[in-house]
């Protein structure tokens, strides 16, 4: 292996991670997995991203000197064993990053659930000394090997009975470790927000709907669309949230009684609104209050009868379980594999087997068989019809999904509203993100059900200077949630050479408060308008921001909207050329990213697609390093995997551009390997916004515009009949912060940022620079000291109803 920077501790102080900052950094290096092995299976059903947990295992165990073993067509392989259970290399796992499904095979097995299976099977593996196990699948698979873990001394006493392994095995073999991953895409798996392949599956939904959306609109019809979910309601839930359904019926929430009417009613309401199309999306164990199935049939035949309308049934099927991975999925199981490979290292006898889970972007590991029950409590109040129950131990990301569509998705009649008298005005500043448009249809939305009047502001700070504001109803906002870019029209401009302008249009339009929907440029201008407080009083309100820049360089948030998009869009590009390469062979692309002077795009972009190295301005490099790179991929050049991959941010060095390294690498690999660039551009702004970032953009949105109705409240001066708001907590960002949404006053996070570079100092994502180092095979250093607490899964749900994941 090659000798690269050490990765977790940066060169500079603006970049070093968080953790350096309050602890000793922990290594991995005392960890060794010399003398072990692990086996890794798949079981249940299959799951996009499964190839990149396996992957990151595979990668992981060799790294740390263990053996490891590939165990095919999950636990039927292990109790056949054979050529089921095979020794794998570095090189067994190249390729199978972007590819969907599982490369080693998943099987039902009806012999495991058998003693005489289970004994076969641990016979199997004593004969290999694995004594490991990371298991991903649901939760059947993971119960299994819960019971096998717990019968497993048993099992070797036996075999050692039957004269199938000697007594020295026993004791050599004694115990054995499980880790879990779970790889399902109805995210049905409580203890965790986001299981692995549940945001590709929601990308081929939300594919699905687009397409459905444009040819509904041609022809005036409404389409049932019945998505996966036997037992869990997400997947209907959140494409329903990302694409703005009429109506969804899920499982744990059933309709009220009498939903046949209510349904109609609205249907034809949104008809008589000029609405050419309706959505309404169907969980495939989607139930009414009695617990009787509602079909999608039957809701095609209801809306037929009713109301007469053209309507078509889609039922997605397996769709939803092919194809790619998305980014998201890609690094999650990245994660997940190395964090269970670390968790398997740290075991002893008295672990209980754990599940690696993600809580908002934090890695955790929790206690099996706590979330197994809490998942299977969740069927049990389902099938007693206590529906709230479910819905709460789904867990705070669910239910907060669910609220936010109920408060987004239908319009209270105008009698029912309250009125404020306030006036609230949106507006969007920097360059376009995808996800703005469905942040801008939230604050509309939820501003009208608090009561406000919403105003649009076209063309951020300089056309508010200029006048072009507008009042915007629900019905203006329709359908926003899937376009790109920014529809309001977006600008870099700051509002410091137009305060008096703004501030004049504040007064005439009675202005009381300000949503500001942007990148850093939207968190420099709020930085100026709180300044012009002193002069000008119309700025006297309560504002606040929300962060949308592809790249992800706003202080005060661990994720921007557009950020996820932007990402989607690298990694679709990188599996596109590698496939080119593959063909040529001894071939490396260098991809130019965007983010400014922000690494994110290029690190994150790396990690998913797989990369050999990525150049950020937040670590910097020097020749040597250079030269260890073209070296290393030299080497890589010997092996059966023919090709490089290297990313490099757009301002990570001013004399190491693109172009230098492209000549570099060109001229240092002549003979050995050709080289070509890429510079992916404005691209990455653009596109539909995945579903991540409608919901992150959603829910984040309404968050906000509830903060600014309690402000207007509190800050409303009833003797002068008007609002003031001067402190520094009236002028806030609203960000992502390890598990919970955060709501930060600007002033405070001035110490946080670095100016010059427009990057917030500290940054969340350098510790999983490591990671990507690791998997490309290079010698780094790897910060493991927020790994190794086992939590509860009572513990793990924190107050503040909000995820990292969707």
């Amino acid at each position: 292996m090659q000798q690269g920077r050490v990765a977790g501790a940066p060169s500079s102080p603006r970049s070093a991670p968080p953790a350096a900052m309050d602890h000793q950094p922990k290594f991995f290096e005392n960890l060794s997995g010399t003398g072990k092995a692990i086996g890794v299976l798949t079981s249940g059903g299959d799951a996009q991203g499964m190839n990149a947990a396996v992957r990151a295992v595979v990668r992981m165990g060799i790294y740390v000197k263990a053996k490891v073993y590939f165990v095919y067509e999950g636990y039927q392989g292990m109790v056949d064993g054979g050529d089921n259970i095979v020794e794998v290399s570095w090189e067994s796992v190249s390729s199978i990053l972007q590819v969907g499904g599982t490369v080693i095979g998943s099987a039902r097995c009806k012999s495991f659930r058998t003693r005489e299976g289970r004994l076969q099977a641990a016979c199997n593996l004593v004969k290999r000394g694995i004594t490991n196990l990371c298991v991903i699948g649901g939760d059947g698979s993971l119960t299994g090997a819960n019971l096998f873990r717990e019968e497993w001394s048993g099992l070797l006493e036996e075999l050692a009975q039957k004269g199938k392994i000697d007594e020295e095995a026993v004791k050599k073999y004694a115990y054995l470790n499980i880790v879990g991953m779970v790889g399902s895409i109805d995210n049905d798996f409580c203890g965790t927000d986001m299981t692995i392949g549940t945001d590709s599956a929601l990308h081929r939904i939300i594919e699905v709907v687009d397409a459905i959306m444009t040819t509904a609109q041609s022809h005036q019809r409404t389409f049932v669309l019945e998505v996966m979910g036997r037992h869990c309601g997400y997947l209907a839930l959140v494409s329903a949230l990302a694409c703005g359904a009429d109506w969804v019926f899920i499982p744990e929430y059933p309709p009220e009684e009498g939903w046949e009417d209510s349904m109609c009613v609205k249907l034809s309401e949104n008809r008589a609104r000029k609405k050419r199309l309706n959505i309404i999306i169907v969980a495939e164990g989607a139930i009414d209050c009695h617990n009787k199935p509602i079909t999608s049939e039957k809701v095609k035949d209801l809306v037929v009868q009713r109301l007469g309308f053209d309507t078509r049934v889609t039922i997605l099927g397996h769709v939803q379980r092919g194809g790619t991975p998305s980014a998201f999925d890609r690094i999650l199981a990245s994660r997940m594999g190395v964090e269970a490979v670390l968790a398997l290292l740290e075991a002893t006898p008295d672990t209980p087997a754990c599940v690696v889970s993600l809580s908002g972007n934090q890695a955790v590991r929790l206690p099996l068989m706590e979330c197994v029950q809490m998942t299977q409590e969740v069927q049990k109040a389902m099938d007693e019809g206590r529906f709230v129950e479910a819905v709460r131990l789904r867990g705070r990301s669910f239910e907060n999904n669910l609220n936010t569509y109920k408060l987004l998705s239908q319009k209270k009649p105008d009698a029912e509203l309250p009125k404020t008298n306030f006036n609230v005005a949106v507006l969007n500043v920097g360059a376009p993100a995808a996800g703005m448009n469905a942040a801008v249809r939230a604050a509309v939305r939820v501003g009208i059900t608090e009561g406000h009047k919403m105003f649009a502001v076209i063309d951020g700070f300089e056309g508010f200077a200029r006048g072009k504001i507008k009042e915007i109803s629900w019905g203006d906002v329709g359908g926003w949630t899937g376009q790109g870019g920014s529809i309001l029209g977006t600008k870099r401009t700051l509002p410091a050479k137009y305060l008096e302008k703004i501030a004049d249009q504040m007064r005439t339009n009675n202005i009381n408060a300000l949503m500001v929907i942007g990148g850093f440029e939207a968190y420099l201008g709020l930085l100026e308008l709180s300044a012009a407080r002193e002069k000008y009083d119309e700025f006297c309100v309560p504002m606040v921001m929300v962060p949308a820049t592809v790249s992800n360089n706003v202080p005060g948030s661990d994720f921007s909207i557009g950020a996820d998009t932007a990402l989607n869009t690298i990694t679709d590009t990188c599996d596109r050329i590698k496939q080119s390469a593959s063909g040529t062979k001894r071939r490396v692309f260098i991809i130019e990213t965007m983010g400014g002077y922000c690494g994110y795009l290029a690190n994150m972009g790396a990690l998913a697609a797989g990369a050999d190295a990525a150049y950020i301005f937040e670590e910097q490099f020097d020749i040597r390093e250079l030269q260890a790179n073209v070296e290393h991929l030299t080497e890589k050049m010997k092996t059966s995997i023919q090709r490089g991959l290297v990313l490099r941010n757009e301002n990570c060095n001013e004399n190491y551009t693109t172009d230098f390294i492209y000549q570099l690498y060109s001229e240092e690999g002549k003979g050995v390997f050709d080289c070509r660039k890429n510079v992916l551009g404005h691209m990455q702004q653009g596109g539909a916004p995945s579903p991540f970032d409608r919901n992150f953009g959603t829910k984040i949105s309404a968050k906000a515009m509830q903060w600014i109705s309690k402000k207007l409240k509190e800050t409303y001066r009833k003797e002068e009949g008007k609002v003031f708001a001067n402190t520094d907590d009236s002028v806030c960002l609203l960000g992502m912060r390890r598990r919970n949404l955060v709501f930060q006053p600007v002033a405070e996070l001035k110490n946080e940022t670095d100016f010059v570079h427009r990057i917030p100092m500290e940054q969340w994502w350098l510790k999983l620079r490591p990671l990507m180092k690791i998997l490309a095979k290079y010698k780094t250093s790897y910060d493991v000291s927020d790994s190794g607490q086992l939590e509860h899964v009572a513990m793990h749900s924190p107050k503040e109803a909000e995820t990292g994941a969707i």
